[in-house]
């Protein structure tokens, strides 16, 4: 059976197949989820299955599936999906849901991602852990088994998206997508069918085996091609999803790139003009732009951990209305406080046809900071080395705030790092931010020294 201990990671599974996650090991994980949600919650109507292109995706499903209704428990079968079509489903029939996906990871990978009914998430500390041990020990089949049905809520789903905004005050404009053969090929197309945009999509086609380039956009290389074709068609702005369609990172009328961060700034403006005074969360690896700009509008940052679950949590505890992360996640309260590059996409639009600015002038006031981006570096022991370099800048420079709500933060007051390890390797990841990129670049380089040597 699957290497439970390789695949089960700190927010979802996620493993190659067939050598880490295969059909046996899912439909185990499947009876586990099942048993685990019936413990969480009583009764549970039915749990929602979808999944995304990827060619074990069906097999994998399948299996879970069959594992769901040896204990009891209805399936409904979503079909293909992305992710926060999992999650609107989830939170509008009130179920739990499982996703096939391994997001923006290599072919050879799939995986699952969680949800309880209202589409609550489930991580290591919130379930993950309960599911695995489950998993391994055996969950006995009850008397009755569950029964399977399919429903389509694809148009449903576009419909809740587009709730979001004002599309009477859409004007047309030209779009370019970048869907990298992932399910915004799916989920694009039907969101933006009843707006008055000239849409093209890249790559459209449903193809887990990623013939043009990775879906990954958070990697320049792969956000290439959508700016080439932005510039080439004159479009006014671009949009490029990861595989499962949940992330969306955008890029201005020159093909120029926003950071996660940027985009944040500016769809907490859009939400904080629909909700004034409202509370906005950014986890703290987000650029300083983030909480001054909602401050600047009448808003309440709060700061959080990187992670999603960290991020839904705090927006049930605070009523946030939204939340926005620098890897291009951006959480609303209204969407059962889930993330959804659709929904984001949909509120950059509503902020771009308000006025008659370009993208590029759009975004200006939000482009205040230089970053390092996030940098990754192999260490022996990450925590020795957080250490040590939090008690030199203590000797260097005592006062700097430091803290240690994620890893290792220090603010200088004119540029500031975080570094926090990784939940699965032995790296640490640096994200730095200045005020002009030759200071941000030398402050990198000492960082790096500091990080190798310790």
């Amino acid at each position: 059976m699957a290497d439970l201990d390789a695949i089960f990671k700190a927010y979802d599974i996620r493993g190659t197949f067939p050598n880490e996650i295969d059909a046996e090991g899912c439909r185990a994980i499947g009876a586990a989820f099942a048993r685990f949600a019936l413990d969480e919650g009583g009764a549970v109507p039915e749990i929602l299955v979808g999944r995304d292109m990827r060619p074990s995706g069906a097999e994998l499903a399948e299996a879970f599936s069959d594992g769901v209704r040896s204990q009891g428990v209805d399936v409904v079968d979503l079909g293909l999906a992305s992710t926060d079509l999992v999650y609107f489903a989830s939170g509008s029939r009130g179920a739990p849901g499982a996703m096939f996906t391994a997001s923006h990871n290599p072919a050879q990978y799939n995986g699952i991602k969680f949800c309880l009914a209202g589409a609550r998430p489930v991580g290591a500390d919130t379930g993950l852990d309960r599911i695995k041990e489950l998993a391994r020990t055996g969950v006995a089949p009850t008397e009755r088994r569950g029964n399977a049905s399919k429903i389509d809520l694809l148009g449903s789903f576009a419909e809740h998206v587009r709730s979001f905004v004002d599309v009477s005050k859409f004007r047309p404009l030209k779009v370019v997508a970048d869907t990298a053969n992932g399910m915004g090929g799916l989920v694009v197309p039907a969101v933006f069918e009843a707006l008055p945009f000239e849409l093209e999509i890249l790559y459209p086609e449903l193809d887990g085996t990623f013939p043009n380039h990775p879906a990954d956009p958070i990697q320049p290389e792969n956000q290439r091609d959508l700016q080439a074709r932005v510039r080439d068609v004159g479009a006014d702005v671009g949009f490029a999803f990861d595989g499962d369609a949940d992330r969306v990172f955008v890029v201005d009328e020159q093909g120029n790139g926003l950071s996660g961060s940027v985009t944040t700034a500016m769809v907490a403006v859009g939400m904080l003009e629909k909700e004034p005074g409202g509370t906005v969360l950014h986890n703290l690896i987000c650029s300083k732009t983030v909480p001054e700009v909602v401050r600047e509008h009448g808003g309440t940052p709060v700061r959080t951990k990187v992670g999603h679950s960290f991020i839904k949590a705090e927006m049930a505890a605070t009523g946030a209305v939204f939340g926005g992360e620098h890897s291009a996640h951006y959480y609303f309260r209204d969407n059962y406080r889930a993330d959804s590059g659709l929904i984001a996409s949909m509120m950059v639009l509503e902020r771009l046809c308000a006025g008659s600015e370009p993208m590029s002038a759009l975004r200006a006031p939000y482009d205040r900071y230089a970053d390092s981006g996030e940098i990754n570096t192999q260490v022996n022991d990450p925590a020795a080395v957080i250490d040590a370099v939090a008690a030199e800048f203590a000797r260097r420079t005592p006062s700097a705030a430091q803290d240690r709500l994620d890893g290792l933060t220090v603010d200088f007051g004119d540029w500031w790092f975080n570094l926090r390890p990784s939940n699965t390797e032995p790296l640490l990841r640096l994200n730095l931010e200045a005020r002009t990129r030759d200071e941000c670049d030398e402050h990198t380089s000492e960082l790096l020294h500091l990080i190798t040597k310790g």
